[in-house]
């Protein structure tokens, strides 16, 4: 099955690419479209982006130091005192 490159810049790097490598256009882009994949599947999702600064917001907070949530916290904070 064969495809064409039809942005000339694309094209043109992956030129560049097989002859620096000495292989065919075929195995290098085929190689940097392994080599791109394999980069985006190690990056992290964003929930475990969330995930992790929700974790290290817990690790630095300091509950016991801090003062209760309760109603009359709440009712100052929207100004219903």
């Amino acid at each position: 099955m064969a495809f064409h490159i039809r942005n000339p810049e694309t094209d043109a790097l992956a030129r560049r690419v097989a002859r620096i490598k000495r292989t065919g256009l075929t195995e290098a882009v085929h190689e940097a479209l392994r080599n791109e994949l394999a980069r985006v599947n190690a990056q992290p999702s964003k929930g475990e982006i969330a995930l992790q600064f929700c974790r290290a917001l817990r690790a630095r907070g300091k509950p016991e130091q801090g003062l209760p949530a309760d109603k009359a916290f709440f009712d100052e904070l929207s100004g219903d005192i």
